[in-house]
């Protein structure tokens, strides 16, 4: 099968570089090079990773979980809107 690969220019001439110095072919190196890749299990993202996009995104107290009876009894008692 062929398929194209677009490359920056520096790396393709980086690539070229290498594959003359070890007497490879720039096919051999790029089935070697991809072949590596699928074999890597995926790593998971974190938590962290999964919600940035979301964090910050809303206001409210910080102290939330530390002040949550007051907070509460507040909502509960009509002084907060």
């Amino acid at each position: 099968m062929t398929t194209t690969v677009k490359l920056t220019f520096d790396l393709e001439n980086a690539l070229r570089q290498r594959c003359a110095k070890e007497g490879r072919s720039l096919s051999e190196v790029m089935r070697d090079a991809l072949t590596a890749y699928l074999a890597r299990e995926p790593q998971t993202p974190s938590a962290w990773r999964l919600g940035k996009d979301q964090f910050g995104l809303y206001q409210g107290p910080v102290n939330l979980a530390q002040n949550r009876k007051a907070e509460l009894t507040d909502i509960w008692s009509g002084k907060r809107h």
